[in-house]
């Protein structure tokens, strides 16, 4: 097993309804799979099946079982939890997921493990060289190894065979009469080979050779001649068991008729003759058709209703009274006919529902069939065309019985008789279950139908292009519809899968799928790693892949022959294979991507027309070497390298195939030699494309450098050695094409180290071709002249080569030809300049330490720098380096006098830290993204790298360390070419960036869950500038529960040295211009304390702790530190105490010069306790006092001046802080750690005392009595019914001077039930939250106004500036958008009270929960910020006015995870 660290680890996520069945998934043995649930299944009971089979256990389709959860950290958390699978059996498998019912499901396919050799060393499917034989080409199977070792000699590693079964009639190679047979053309008279035979021939390539060998298996036809057919005739779409076909019949047989009549000259007076060759005899053929043939069969008849029968039994229903059943009809007229299954002359009916709904007994009138004549008409002159007239066609000549005049569809195995009398057999099944159809195409046809089953018209329309050899085999829907059929090509599977270590599956996409897919279970059960090819002709990759992932095809057949010139083939080499050079080094655990299929690219298919007649003979070489620079299995036909010049048809080729010799003469027919056509080219080719692969050269680049010449590059990303081909192409004859002779010069970067091969088609006067009649031969003409491995100076292609250095990094050689002439190869073996070399070598020695994967083409540095383990480096870091190091925005770097680093042209990086480029780079990363400016920046110059670099060594301490160390690197990178500068400068930022994160972690307590942690270290940044609310709001989820204790502390007593009038100032202003203008921080700074102390051990302690005040009294000048201190509980007690005495007070400096907008009335600030409730109340209309504090500011809406939200009164959440804190004093005197157990106030010119005791409990029973909307018109406790808009609700506030805002539901009740949750009923709080989740909760945040209210609006816009009053300048910012940090206590109230509900409810809410989180974590795996924002627009929608990551969104949800 590989070290975790090594293993290839591929992580899918899934999400409901994703279907991915048309998706193609590629992993090799030894992988391991790991489904993870995305953001719409989090928080669901999912299961995940799969078929992939149990350890120990066989393959079965169908049966499925359950994959179990792994929870990485210890508890149920569907962030990170997996289930997984370790893949070592290749085949497709199928998974799909559910919770209630299925939701999703896809297909994975797992690559073969292909071995060859004595050793059983792997043969890599990219390393594949595949040559193509026609087995009945082979003769005797005592004389194949002599023919088969030109496949050797010529580099090939795979043999693929035609099958090698007894053929039919047609003699073609892919019409099989007996599947399990061994063909008797193989056996010497006198001999009796069978498969053992065969099979210890293929063991003997395997062993002795290193060659592997597949075979063809045909599923969907047999021969015609097939003697088990006929016996069988079940196994075929016959009369009897397909009687959709019978009109088809009748047609093939009338046109069977008309082709002896033509051919008998009987229709030349109508202008057919037997040898059609012009347009007017194709116009007779149609006029025949019209008046004489059409109209004898009656085609029609089969398709119509007997009207007399039809009309009695219809009158009889009206006679009787019937009426339509309307459940069928639906009410609907029209008349419905059903055709007759069986499909005799005047078998259909009509529906006499419909008639009666359509006629309601008026009248009846005949319905006249769809015409399919026409369509007939055309396909049969179609197929005319192309066999006599068409210059592409096979030009038959004139009609007769051997060449028809369209090919039949059906076996008719009787004597000849009258179309009449044939038409008789229709109804004699003993005789009609022997007309069977044949197979065929249909072009444009969907590869998913099967074009023979009922409701296709394929053959009646004549549409079929028809193979007259093969019968198609009907399977049904399984075994039990054709059991013969099934058993017999099992057995044929097995054969096939014994001998064999691969199969091609042919004429693939016209095989039912079901039926492929069974038999290749079979196979596999038998050749576990079982490698398939097939050709597709979807002519769709979505439909390409439902095969491959279905069948677990490994490799596809791709033709170069497709492409029309150069530049296409050049295409699909960079399409079919390998990754851009100078691509990104990915990790081993990284998400399953979509892929293409592996490729099979062939220079030429068995079924291809001749490359010579359609190109030239001399672009064989180059077209070769083009195809094998390509970056998978590559592959030719038997033929193509001796340069035959025809075709070597499937069907008519019955000529052996030459034996090897290497001495053979350039006449010789029976015999190949090294000097044969193109033959040592491709052995040189052969060669260097299977060491390629071997050696891990998986990047291509491919260059069109002119019309004809295609430059490829392979270059090989640890050792970045490159082979560079150059090959000129001939698709037109240079004898009758005048090439340019100017050949641009090429520029290689870096050092040619040797030619690996230069060849080029010559003449060598040999003679002209001539057509052997035993042998397939080749064209004498031309050989290759080839060298191979020979330094530049020896070329005779290159005629100079000159070195040129642009900078540092750009060692370039010119080459300037003289004899790359068409038909010409050369390649060259590239590595870097010598210094260039050396220095990645020692870059990726320091690269090794974070990972293995660099290992390779690494050396050790002569002298290394003193800060090379880095590791040890950065366990020096504080969490407040660590913050400079990933994080800091723009505006915190320009108070250093820096800023954020900008992409020309493009945008500026969200953090100057690491993380402003790793968020950049994920992006870029998986797909390899060159093309992106971060990465021609970095291309194009250094500025960038320096940029991450200085701003760290300009700093103190361990950062600079850090800089230099990035520094050292970063030098040591800027001697390499620049196109590799992106992969290393991602490498090394990678390397910085994982490891600043294990060392953030450290410094954090275990309570630091997966959500997104690395956020937490930027706290430091943004406190001092948060308002002190969202300080104390973001305070427990961002230091507490993350265990930065002592800052936590520091904070909580440096604020209460700004302690004033009895309360938290709400912007501090350096402590000098702070704005006690908020009524809520006092509260929320009381409940830090609380949390505080409750969290952390001994942390009462902290009541005893001394402050600093800052000022003492309300109007003295700020204190010196040290001047006047005093414990914490005093400043706490002198908190209460003024509260509850009453707080009212005018703004210092109060005017425009501390706020444009407010009006004079809001600088006056007042909060107090009412009697009568012991609520905290306050403020008025013209200033907002809680952190719903959004400011007028249009002059043109005339809302400047005039609050968005003043929640006046006793604010929910405010009064619910209160009593957190009220009954958390009274439990600490109880304990003995607060020294007060209530304060003396001056109430009515009397002074009292005020127990906290009393206070608390006068909040209890006052709350729900205040809060709660019954909806209840009797309500005793309604002071306003009329108001209520919503019920089974809290109020958001008590005692508004505009009493319905009261009733507006908002968020803020939810802070209310988290912070002192004894102040609800169970029941009420549960209906509240229930309508609060209906109404308020968004994707990511919280409506903060019900949609319902008629000033809601969704959408925040602070730059327009109108006549609304409502929106203008922002006005809505807390009447809608979806604020984040109310979610958290939205959520945490809800696992509260679901609780206190019991076991079920809980886990209900815990879905829920999880769900709702899940949103979160996919923002921040997507945000470029890492972090949750402000606010979002309406259903969460992007709003480019909030602030992209804010402490208190994070914080609150890890609230949320901490309860879970």
């Amino acid at each position: 097993m590989l070290p975790q660290h090594l293993k290839q680890i591929r992580v899918l996520m899934l999400n409901e309804k994703e279907n991915l069945e048309r998706t193609l998934f590629r992993l090799e043995q030894g992988f391991e799979l790991q489904f993870r649930l995305g953001p719409s299944l989090q928080g669901r009971k999912v299961m995940v099946h799969t078929n992939y089979p149990l350890e120990g256990q066989p393959f079965q389709r169908h049966n499925f079982h359950v994959l179990e959860w792994n929870y990485p950290s210890g508890k149920d958390d569907d962030s990170d939890k997996f289930c997984s699978l370790n893949l070592k059996i290749a085949g497709s498998y199928q998974y799909y997921f559910g919770y209630t019912e299925r939701s999703g499901g896809g297909y994975i396919v797992v690559d073969p493990v292909l071995c060859v050799g004595a050793d059983n060393h792997v043969l890599p499917l990219d390393c594949i060289t595949i040559q193509t034989y026609l087995s009945k080409c082979l003769g005797h199977l005592d004389d194949w190894p002599d023919r088969l070792r030109v496949a050797k000699e010529s580099g090939y590693n795979m043999i693929h065979f035609t099958p090698l079964q007894t053929l039919g009639e047609s003699r073609s190679c892919y019409s099989l009469a007996d599947q399990l047979a061994v063909n008797p053309d193989f056996i010497p008279e006198g001999q009796s080979y069978s498969w053992v035979d065969v099979g210890a021939l293929v063991e003997k390539l395997r062993k002795e050779w290193n060659m592997l060998c597949i075979t063809d298996v045909v599923y969907n036809h047999t021969a015609a001649n097939s003697v088990w057919i006929r016996e069988h005739p079940e196994c075929g779409y016959n009369l009897v068991n397909s009687p959709h076909l019978r009109p088809a019949w009748v047609l093939d047989r009338a046109l069977w008729h008309l082709t002896t009549r033509v051919a008998e000259g009987r229709y030349k007076a109508k202008g057919l003759p037997a040898d059609i060759t012009n347009d007017s005899h194709l116009n007779a053929i149609r006029t025949v058709l019209r008046q004489d043939l059409f109209p004898e069969i009656k085609l029609w008849e089969f398709y119509q209703v007997k009207v007399e029968s039809a009309v009695e039994q219809f009158r009889i229903l009206l006679q009787n009274g019937s009426k339509p059943d309307h459940s069928k009809t639906g009410g609907k007229p029209g008349l419905k006919i059903v055709q007759d299954p069986q499909f005799h002359r005047y078998g259909n009916t009509v529906d006499m529902d419909s008639a009666l709904e359509t006629f309601c007994g008026t009248h009846f009138s005949t319905c006249t069939p769809c015409c399919l004549y026409d369509q007939a008409a055309n396909c049969i002159v179609g197929n005319v065309v192309y066999e006599r007239l068409a210059d592409h066609g096979p030009k038959l000549g004139p009609v007769n019985r051997k060449n028809p005049l369209v090919t039949r569809y059906f076996t008719f195995p009787y004597q000849d008789m009258t179309l009449e009398q044939e038409l008789q057999l229709l109804d004699q099944p003993d005789k009609s279950c022997h007309f069977l159809a044949h197979n065929g195409w249909v072009m444009g046809d969907d590869p998913l139908r099967n074009f023979a089953e009922p409701g296709s018209n394929v053959y009646l329309r004549r549409e079929l292009i028809c193979w007259g050899d093969s019968v198609k085999l009907r399977y049904g829907n399984g075994p039990e519809d054709c059991p013969y059929l099934w058993a017999h090509m099992q057995k044929y599977t097995e054969i096939t899968a014994k001998y064999f270590h691969g199969v091609r599956l042919d004429n693939c996409h016209s095989t039912p799928l079901h039926v492929a897919e069974f038999m290749l279970d079979v196979a596999r059960a038998v050749c576990p790693n079982l490698y398939v090819v097939a050709e597709l002709f979807t002519g769709s990759e979505e439909l390409d892949n439902i095969f491959v992932t279905k069948l677990g095809i490994a490799s596809l057949i791709r033709e170069a022959m497709s492409a029309g010139d150069s530049h296409e083939e050049g295409r699909l080499v960079y399409r079919y294979g390998g990754e851009p050079v100078g691509a990104f080094v990915q990790p081993s655990l990284r998400p399953l991507m979509p892929s293409i299929a592996h490729a099979m690219f062939l220079d030429v298919t068995h079924d291809n027309e001749c490359p010579i007649q359609l190109r030239s003979a001399l672009d064989s070489l180059p077209s070769s070497a083009i195809v094998s620079m390509a970056c998978c299995a590559t592959g030719s036909t038997r033929g193509y390298d001796e340069l035959v010049p025809h075709q070597i048809s499937v069907v008519k080729e019955e000529r052996f195939y030459p034996k090897w010799n290497p001495a053979a003469p350039a006449t010789s027919a029976s015999e190949v030699g090294f000097h044969t056509g193109i033959i040592a080219g491709k052995l040189a080719l052969n060669k260097l494309h299977q060491e390629l692969a071997a050696q891990g050269f998986i990047q291509v680049y491919v260059d069109q450098v002119d019309a004809d010449i295609v430059a490829i590059t392979r270059h090989c990303p640890s050792t970045h050695q490159s082979v560079v081909a150059v090959c000129r192409t001939a698709f037109k004859d240079p004898k009758t094409h005048q090439y340019d002779t100017n050949v641009p010069p090429m520029f290689i970067p870096g050092k040619i180290e040797e030619v690996i091969l230069e060849a080029r088609t010559v003449d060598r006067h040999a003679g002209t071709y001539k057509k052997d009649d035993g042998y397939i031969n080749g064209m004498p003409e031309y050989t290759v002249e080839i060298k191979e491995h020979i330094p530049l100076q020896d070329s005779t292609v290159v005629k100079q080569a000159g070195v040129t250095s642009k900078g540092r990094s750009e060692f370039v050689q010119e080459i300037t030809f003289q004899k790359l002439t068409p038909g010409s190869v050369i390649a060259f073996r590239v590595s870097l300049d010598p210094k260039a070399q050396k220095l990645v070598g020692v870059l990726r020695h320091y690269l090794s330490q974070f990972s293995p994967k660099y290992r390779r083409g690494s050396t050790a540095d002569e002298n290394p720098p003193e800060l090379c383990v880095f590791h040890r480096l950065m366990s020096k870091l504080t969490l407040a380096d660590l913050n400079v190091l990933l994080f800091r925005c723009d505006s915190e770097e320009q108070e250093d006098g820096g800023g954020c680093y900008n992409i020309p042209g493009w945008e500026t990086l969200k953090y100057a830290g690491l993380q402003g480029l790793m968020s950049v780079l994920a992006d870029i990363r998986p797909n390899n993204d060159l093309g992106h400016p971060v990465c021609a920046n970095l291309r194009q110059g250094d500025w960038l790298i320096d940029f991450v670099s200085n701003r760290l060594v300009n700093r103190e301490g361990p950062l600079a360390q850090v800089g230099q160390w990035l520094g050292a690197m970063f030098n040591y990178m800027k001697h390499i070419p620049r196109y590799l500068i992106p992969c290393y400068f991602d490498a090394i930022l990678v390397s910085t960036y994982t490891t600043a994160l294990d060392a953030a972690y450290k410094l954090m307590s275990r309570n630091v869950l997966s959500l997104c942690p690395v956020s937490c270290v930027e706290l430091d940044a943004s406190l001092p500038s948060l308002p002190s609310l969202d300080t104390f709001i973001a305070l427990r989820g961002l230091m507490l529960l993350t265990g930065r204790h002592t800052e936590a502390r520091n904070i909580i007593l440096a604020f209460a040295g700004t302690l004033r009038h009895g309360l938290i100032p709400n912007l501090l202003g350096e402590g000098r211009c702070a704005r006690y203008n908020c009524r809520d921080a006092l509260w929320w700074w009381l409940q830090c304390i609380q949390d505080y102390a409750t969290h952390i051990p001994q942390g009462h302690e902290i009541l005893n702790c001394l402050v600093t005040r800052m000022y003492p009294t309300d109007d003295c000048e700020p204190r010196k530190p040290g001047e006047v201190e005093q414990p914490l509980y005093d400043v706490i007690q002198e908190a209460l105490q003024r509260h509850l005495e009453g707080i009212s007070f005018r703004e210092r400096n109060a005017g425009p010069k501390i706020d444009m907008n407010m009006r004079d009335e809001g600088f006056s600030v007042a909060a107090k306790v009412d009697p009568a409730t012991g609520f905290i109340s306050g403020g008025n209309r013209f200033n907002c006092g809680t952190w719903m504090d959004k400011m007028g500011e249009s002059e043109k809406a005339r809302n400047k001046g005039m609050p968005a939200t003043p929640r006046d009164g006793a604010a929910v959440e405010i009064v619910g802080l209160s009593k957190s804190a009220v009954r958390w004093v009274v439990e600490l005197h109880a304990k003995g750690l607060f020294p007060y157990d209530g304060t003396k106030i001056h109430r009515d010119g009397k002074e009292v005392f005020v127990s906290y005791s009393q206070w608390n409990q006068q909040l209890q029973q006052s709350f729900e009595a205040a809060f709660w909307v019954s909806g209840d018109p009797k309500d005793p406790n309604e002071k306003h019914p009329d108001l209520v808009h919503k019920k089974g609700i809290y109020k958001d506030s008590y005692g508004a001077s505009s009493p319905w805002c009261d009733y507006q539901l908002r968020p803020n009740f939810t802070i209310a039930m988290v912070v002192a949750p004894e102040l609800f009923t169970v029941e009420r709080a549960w209906k509240a939250l229930d309508v609060a989740e209906k109404k308020l909760l968004g994707p990511l945040g919280m409506k903060t106004l019900d949609p319902d209210d008629m000033v809601y609006c969704g959408v925040y816009d602070n730059a327009l500036d109108n006549d609304n009053y409502n929106l203008a300048k922002g006005f809505n910012y807390h009447q809608g958008p979806e604020w984040l940090w109310p979610v958290g206590y939205f959520l945490r109230a809800k696992l509260y009270f679901a609780k206190k509900l019991g076991q079920e409810t809980y886990g209900q809410t815990v879905n829920l929960v999880k769900n709702v989180l899940s949103r979160h974590y996919t923002h921040l795996e997507r945000s470029p910020w890492r972090g949750l924002p402000e606010l979002t627009n309406e259903n969460g929608q992007y709003c480019k006015f909030s602030c992209e990551t804010q402490a208190w969104s994070l914080a609150t949800v890890l609230e949320v995870l901490y309860d879970l």
